[in-house]
Order: C-alpha cells, then structure tokens, then sequence
C-alpha cells in the first residue's frame, strides 16, 4: 500500500463543523484513484490536507508505510500537480528543474544530473522539443504537461493532482488523461480529482465520491458512476451513456 488515510478530520476553525469528516482512503502501487464531488465539498482541501499545506484535526495519513516525516522527505515521496495558471517567463527545462528541489543540499545548484533527470521527465510527457520555450509562451495543454514534468522530477511514488483538465480543449486533455494512465502503468500512483465523471471511465480509474466532507462510495468507475449514484452526488439528474455496452459518457439533463 502506498498511501493510507484513516479518520481524517480538518476544519477551518474549532468552533466550525468539519470541512473533512472521517476520510478513509487507499492507494495501491500504480493505482489512478479519481476524486468526485460538487464544487465546496473538500476535494482540494483534501489534496492539501495530504501534502501537509493544512493541519489536520486529527487521524493518520501513511505515505510508504510512514506516518510521521518532514517536509523534505514527504515531498521525495509525494507530488502536488496543481492547475496550470501564471505567468512565469522561465524556460520549460527551468520550471521542471525545480522539481528537483527536494533532493538538493541546502544553497546547491542543479547539476548535470537533475538536468538529465528534467529532460527526460520533458520526454516522458512528450514536450521535450519545448524545453527552451518560455513557460508563458506555450499552451494550456504544454502548461499542464509542463507541472506533470516537474513532479516527475521529484522522482516520487505518489501523485496528487488537482483538476490536470481544468480549462483545457478535448485534444489536450486526452493528452493528459494518457499521460496519467502511462504514469500509472509504469508504476506510479495516482490521486487526481474531476468533474468530468466520464475521464475516471476513459482511463478505467477507480473513484472516490466525496460529498458533504465525507467520502460516499469508492470502487470501479464502471461500477460506481452509474445514474442513480452521479444524480443524488451532483443533485441533478445525469443519465449515463454506454457504447458496446460499457459506461463512456455522463449527460446532465436540462
């Protein structure tokens, strides 16, 4: 097991209710758990909960078996892949470098190395022809590409992403979507949340329904996003559309 949540408690204030309430959670080795919910559930709360950006209230989060690490060492187990947004001017190559931080000593700079290392996590998600492009002269897609390059220069096990679709046109989030299931496929575990139901069916993830701070349902995409399920989650009816008899796609209706 690479990732292990129990009893996970968060609240913003003492005297608030939870945002996060009793989260268990597995992740297997290469393993893509997709996280659903309605927007204000906790889903980025909880990305953030993992990564040790919020204090929890209480419970265990258990990363290669570890309850207990520092920052440093969590982030050589575990990358953060948020949505791609700035402006940076810093190359492609530079942005992906700074993956490699963690492994540094302190004040060291990037050797040949960490360069080697960033260029071939360029590769691995197919930008490396960009690797001297300025961060803000390339596309959503290449952005996104980009932040997936930069964890994988962390070299870790573990995976959180949040939204790696947001905003993006059909093209490239099919690139995107491939990349987490080569990640995947090679090895490495995945956390990512959506609200597109139907990407968790694309690439065959298991699923987590999160809803009032609480996780709801977890299983297989093709079992778990069904009709009833996905219209009492998003409180809207939603029909679920088979092609060759397997779950493809989730339509509202108007």
């Amino acid at each position: 097991m690479v990732m292990k949540v129990e009893g996970l408690v968060y609240r913003h204030e003492q005297a608030l209710a939870p945002v996060l309430n009793d989260i268990d959670l597995i992740l297997g080795k290469g393993e893509m758990l997709c996280l659903l919910g309605p927007n204000g559930t906790g889903k980025t709360t909880l990305l953030r909960c993992l990564i040790g950006a919020l204090r929890i209230e209480r419970g265990t989060i258990r990363i290669a078996g570890k309850t207990s690490t520092t920052a440093r060492q969590l982030a050589q187990h575990m990358a953060y892949v948020p949505q791609a947004s700035g402006e940076s001017a810093l190359s492609l190559l530079d942005t992906v470098l700074m993956g490699r931080t963690p492994h540094f000593r302190p004040l060291a700079m990037p050797g040949r190395h960490d360069h080697d290392i960033a260029l071939t996590a360029l590769s691995r998600v197919g930008i490396e022809r960009l690797a001297h492009r300025a961060y803000n002269r390339v596309s959503g897609g290449e952005r996104q590409l980009t932040l997936i390059a930069r964890a994988l220069a962390q070299e870790p096990s573990v995976f959180l992403m949040d939204e790696p679709t947001a905003s993006l046109d059909l093209g490239n989030q099919v690139r995107v979507l491939r990349t987490i299931r080569d990640l995947a496929a090679d090895g490495l575990s995945i956390l990512f949340t959506s609200h597109q139901p139907e990407h968790a069916l694309l690439i065959d993830a298991r699923v987590a329904t999160i809803a009032d701070g609480r996780i709801t349902r977890t299983g297989p995409s093709s079992e778990v996003l069904n009709a009833e399920t996905l219209s009492d989650l998003y409180r809207t009816p939603i029909d679920v559309v088979a092609l060759n008899g397997a779950p493809v796609a989730c339509v509202p209706r108007i």
